[in-house]
């Protein structure tokens, strides 16, 4: 289950976040609110793993792809975490980055999906993330959005076997499917 906390002070600092202690959970910032998910459930992971792979063939030298937890930073008020990250290598510093990353992507559970596409594709398109991407187990559908004069276009949505190839922020063909889908009959669908 997610958690959302504000303060009584105002809205929550990075300076306050990075002084939380470690419990195991992701802890995000989101316009100063702090946003706390669970650990991510196996079949989260395993579209992880898979989008690894998918995006890290195709990668060109100069960009990195990381997975969380790596802080972004797109403003004082807004840390985030997103699942995968790509961006260029001398974006990084050694402990976070500054600013939006090329390409986003976050793979939807019950417990962040309302987060993932609203409060946190706000943020990216607002801090200028040219390519954000929410994957969905359940549906296996890939949602692809990308800038267009500041804002984010109508996105791009691709379900099971369909192919969708992007240019942004390289060129990789896309087969939800191959990404992953629907836990097998009897297991637990809760979690980050």
């Amino acid at each position: 289950m997610v958690s959302m906390t504000a303060t009584s002070r105002g809205p929550m600092t990075r300076a306050e976040l990075d002084a939380l202690p470690d419990d195991g959970r992701r802890h995000e910032l989101i316009d100063g609110v702090l946003v706390v998910t669970p650990a991510p459930l196996i079949r989260h992971q395993r579209a992880v793993v898979n989008l690894i792979r998918l995006l890290d063939g195709a990668r060109p030298s100069d960009l990195s792809l990381l997975t969380a937890p790596v802080d972004v930073v797109l403003a004082e008020d807004t840390v985030v975490q997103p699942d995968l990250l790509v961006a260029r290598e001398a974006d990084f510093s050694e402990k976070d980055l500054s600013g939006p990353p090329l390409l986003a992507v976050e793979v939807l559970s019950p417990s962040t999906r309302l987060v993932d596409l609203n409060l946190k594709r706000a943020r990216y398109e607002a801090a200028g993330c040219p390519s954000y991407w929410a994957f969905d187990p359940e549906r296996v559908e890939l949602t692809v959005w990308e800038l267009d004069g500041g804002r984010y276009a109508e996105p791009t949505v691709v379900t099971g076997a369909s192919r969708l190839v992007v240019t942004s922020p390289y060129e990789v063909e896309i087969v939800p499917e191959d990404i992953g889908g629907p836990e097998p009959a009897g297991q637990a669908v809760s979690g980050g």
